[in-house]
C-alpha cells in the first residue's frame, strides 16, 4: 500500500510537504520520499523508514528542500518519487497502484525504444518508472496520463511535479482515494482527507475515477473529466483507512461503529465483555458493543511506543512476534471472563490465533471472534493489500483446498462465499476450531455495504466476493 501528498503555493511548500505526507504513516513503513521545485530546479530526497518513523529521517531535509511545489509519499513498495528527463520535459513522479501485466507493458516498452530500466533488488523492475515510460509515449503529459490509465491492468493513482503545476491522476476506477484541499495561496492533493485539516486547508473537491486535473498556486483545472464507472476498495473503510478520513463522503470511523453495530444485530453472544483488537477493531467493537449492550473494554493494550505495524515487515515470523509483543493483558479484564474480540479481518489465522492462545493462558473463560469483514477468498489485485505470493496463505484457501483438492471451480468458490452455503457454514467452522475459538461468526457482505452505505456497484469487493 501506500499514500501520497502534493503541496501547490505562492509560499515554501516544505512544511506543508512534509507534515502532510507524514499523516499517511499509517499506510506504509518501507520507503518514505520528497520532491520539489523551486528557483533551484528539482530536489529530492528518498530515506528506507522501515525502522525509524518518517518524520526523524526527514526533518533534516526540510531546510534543504527549497520550493513552492512539491510531491510526497510514504510507499511500501518501491522507492520514489522518481525524477524522470523525457522528450515530454523534466518531472518528478510518484504513484499509489499495483500493476498486473507488468511483463507486457515492459516487452511494450522494450519494442518502442525504451533502452534500459533500473533493476531494484530481487531483480524487480521499480513499477513508478514503468509507470514514467508509458507516460513518456504519449505527446503531452495529458497523452501520457491517459494512455497509463488505460494500458496498466490493475489500479495506479499518479502525481506528477512539474515546472507548470501538479498534475494529479486519480486510478481508473476510483478504487484509490484523491482529494484536494485549498487555503489562502495553496492548493493540496492528498490520498487521507484528514491530511491536511491541521495545516489550515478546508475540503474544496474529490477527483472522480480517472479524472485528471492540473493544480497550482492559483486554482485546480480539470483536464480529462471524471468516468461513471467507480470501483472503491471496500477494505479502506474496514482497515486500511485513517479514522478521521473519509472516502466519497462516508467516514471511517462512523462506518466501522454502523459495521460494528450491524454485527450485533445478527449476533446472540452473551459475553462478559466486547473488546477491538488495536487499531481498526476499536470502532467496530464500540458500534457492537452500544447495540447489543455487552460493555466495551480494552483487555489488553497496544505498546505503540516501540512497536511498528505488525503486518509491515517483510518475514511472517517477525510480523507474528510484534503482533505478539505489543499487546500488554490487563489481567482484570481477562481472567475468569468470557471475551468477544471484533478484529478487522481473518487473512492467515496466525496472529489472531495466537492473541486468542495469549488471552485463554492469561486466564479467559471463553474467546468469541467477530470479524468485521466477510471470509477473505481472493487475493488482492489492486492495492498490494499483502505481501501474500499465493492465494493459499490464506486460511479459507487452504481449508477449501484440504477439502476440495487443488482444482476448484469459480462456482464451488462463490458457494463458499455465500454465507448461507453448507460449504460456507463448514469452512467457519474449519477456521473455528483450527484457531480454538469458543463461537465464530464473521460479517456478512450485504451488511458490509449497508454500514458504507454507497451503491454496490461502486464497491470493489473482489478480496470476499470474486467479482470484479
Amino acid at each position: 500500500m501506500g499514500g501520497f501528498f502534493g503541496v501547490t503555493s505562492k509560499t515554501s511548500c516544505a512544511l506543508d510537504l512534509f507534515f502532510g505526507v507524514d499523516y499517511h504513516s499509517h499506510l506504509g513503513t518501507r520507503r518514505g520520499g520528497m520532491a520539489v521545485y523551486g528557483p533551484n530546479g528539482f530536489n529530492r530526497s528518498i530515506h528506507n523508514i522501515e525502522n525509524t518513523p518518517f518524520r526523524t529521517k526527514f526533518e533534516r531535509d526540510v531546510d534543504e528542500l527549497e520550493g513552492n511545489m512539491g510531491i510526497a509519499c510514504i510507499s511500501d513498495m518501491e522507492p520514489q518519487p522518481l525524477l524522470i528527463q523525457s522528450h515530454l520535459g523534466s518531472y518528478a513522479i510518484t504513484t499509489v497502484g499495483k500493476i498486473n501485466n507488468e511483463e507486457d507493458l515492459v516487452s511494450d516498452a522494450y519494442e518502442k525504444g525504451h533502452i534500459h530500466f533500473m533493476e531494484m533488488s530481487g531483480g524487480r523492475i521499480n513499477a513508478t518508472e514503468l509507470v514514467a515510460s508509458i507516460i513518456n509515449q504519449g505527446e503531452s503529459l495529458l497523452d501520457g496520463l491517459l494512455l497509463a490509465q488505460e494500458k496498466i491492468q490493475g489500479s495506479m493513482s499518479i502525481l506528477l511535479l512539474t515546472p507548470e503545476g501538479i498534475y494529479v491522476s486519480r486510478d481508473r476506477l476510483g478504487r484509490t482515494p484523491a482529494v484536494i484541499g485549498r487555503k489562502t495561496d495553496a492548493y493540496c492533493v492528498s490520498f487521507e482527507s484528514f491530511a491536511y485539516i491541521n495545516l489550515g486547508y478546508t475540503d474544496y473537491r474529490e477527483l472522480g475515477p480517472g479524472e485528471i486535473v492540473k493544480m497550482t498556486a492559483e486554482g485546480v483545472e480539470s483536464l480529462s473529466p471524471a468516468r461513471s464507472e467507480m470501483k472503491i476498495c471496500s477494505f479502506l473503510w474496514v482497515y486500511y483507512g485513517y479514522p478521521t478520513s473519509s472516502y466519497e463522503g462516508v467516514n471511517v470511523e462512523k462506518m466501522r461503529y454502523d459495521c460494528g453495530r450491524m454485527l450485533a444485530a445478527r449476533d446472540h453472544s452473551n459475553a462478559d465483555l466486547v473488546a477491538g483488537i488495536p487499531d481498526s477493531g476499536i470502532a467496530h467493537a464500540i458500534g457492537y458493543a452500544n447495540e447489543s449492550g455487552i460493555p466495551f473494554a480494552r483487555p489488553f493494550i497496544k505498546y505503540t511506543p516501540t512497536w511498528p505495524r505488525s503486518f509491515m515487515p517483510t518475514s511472517q515470523n517477525q510480523r507474528n512476534l510484534i503482533a505478539r509483543m505489543k499487546l500488554i493483558p490487563v489481567d482484570a479484564l481477562i481472567r475468569n471472563k468470557s471475551l468477544l474480540l471484533i478484529d478487522d479481518s481473518i487473512v492467515r489465522g496466525t496472529q489472531l490465533g495466537e492473541t486468542t492462545e495469549f488471552l485463554y493462558q492469561s486466564g479467559a473463560k471463553e474467546v468469541h471472534i467477530r470479524p468485521a469483514c466477510p471470509p477473505l477468498l481472493f487475493g488482492c489485485l489492486y492495492l498490494n493489500f499483502s505481501r501474500s505470493n499465493s492465494e493459499l496463505d490464506l486460511i479459507t484457501r487452504r481449508i477449501i483446498r484440504e477439502r476440495e483438492g487443488d482444482q476448484v471451480s469459480d462456482d464451488l468458490l462463490a458457494d463458499y462465499a455465500d454465507p448461507d452455503s453448507q460449504n460456507y457454514k463448514e469452512m467457519v467452522e474449519v477456521i473455528r476450531k483450527k484457531l480454538n475459538f469458543t463461537s465464530l461468526q464473521f460479517h456478512r457482505l450485504d451488511d458490509l455495504v449497508a454500514s458504507i452505505g454507497l451503491s454496490p456497484c461502486k464497491l470493489c469487493t473482489y478480496c470476499w466476493s470474486g467479482k470484479k
